[in-house]
């Protein structure tokens, strides 16, 4: 059995902040890197990371800047250009060129990052439930619940109700434990989530004008991509995929039909299997004579 309890790091930026960074799983084999979505922090990826580093594969996910346990910009002063460095200095630092897992803007982030720098620093991508262009009315019901509560909530079990009527697909409420990573306690005794409240007035501010920048960049991907999608995601539709299929010919679609937009939690057995299936798929093909790896 390998190890899946985290070792966590802080890895600088060129502009001196400091990420949060997980690892698990065993040094020397493939690494599976995972960026999260928008407000969300690498606890979202635990359940697949453990799963995956229990196979054997290594697991690096880690927090964005502004998100979770990663420093704050001062100011805030939030752009794609920071958040895309970021991601490929994660990269850089691993051993190996990794698969990334992208989901939401993790995913974008990605296809920024694969379709414009050289060489590419991923060997393969899989994105979840994004496409570089999305529905609009989606996105907004997000960023309508993250606005919802800028007075936080008196306690753990406030948080967790509300998370319930956002998630009504969810049969379980998240715990105090589960919840205490994304939130911060005020000066005033209040809980706020963890990500700075600068970032919407940020990235998320006027976001499709990135729509053709991110379409010019999935047309230039060249590593084998598996789309991942949920067939009750407001995110993602059919006619998304298909034109982010069109971009990218060689990429493998699947879609996982019970799943929203959030398809780790939601469907975490089989977003994983996917995972695993996918990457298994890699290493027998990096693997023939005449075909090197990475």
């Amino acid at each position: 059995m390998f190890e899946v309890v985290p070792r966590t790091s802080r890895l600088k930026t060129p502009d001196g902040l400091e990420l949060a960074v997980d690892t698990r799983g065993a040094a020397g084999g493939p690494v599976l890197l995972f960026a999260h979505g928008f407000g969300q922090t690498r606890g979202a990826w635990s359940g697949s990371a453990a799963a995956l580093a229990a196979n054997g594969w290594q697991c690096v996910s880690f927090d964005s800047r502004g998100h979770g346990e990663s420093d704050r910009v001062p100011g805030g002063g939030y752009h794609i250009e920071q958040f895309a460095t970021d991601l490929a200095i994660v990269a850089a630092a691993q051993p190996d060129a990794p698969i990334l897992v992208g989901a939401s803007m993790g995913g974008l982030l990605g296809l920024v990052v694969a379709g414009e720098q050289r060489p590419t620093p991923f060997r393969a991508m899989v994105l979840v439930d994004i496409t570089p262009r999305w529905e609009t009315a989606g996105v907004e019901r997000i960023l309508a619940f993250m606005q919802a509560h800028p007075d936080g909530f008196s306690d753990y079990a406030h948080a967790a109700e509300a998370i319930a009527e956002y998630l009504p697909q969810r049969r379980e409420r998240k715990t105090e434990d589960q919840l205490r990573p994304l939130l911060r306690e005020g000066d005033d005794g209040r809980l706020r989530w963890h990500w700075d409240p600068a970032l919407l007035a940020g990235v998320v501010s006027d976001s499709e004008r990135y729509q053709p920048r991110l379409m010019a960049a999935a047309a230039k991907v060249d590593v084998p991509v598996l789309l991942l999608s949920g067939g009750r995601s407001d995110v993602v539709s059919r006619a998304t995929v298909e034109e982010f299929l069109q971009l990218v010919p060689h990429a493998r679609h699947v879609e996982l039909p019970a799943a929203t937009h959030m398809l780790a939690g939601d469907a975490n057995d089989a977003f994983t299997r996917e995972i695993a299936t996918f990457v298994r798929d890699l290493d027998r093909h990096d693997a023939r004579p005449g075909i090197a790896a990475g």
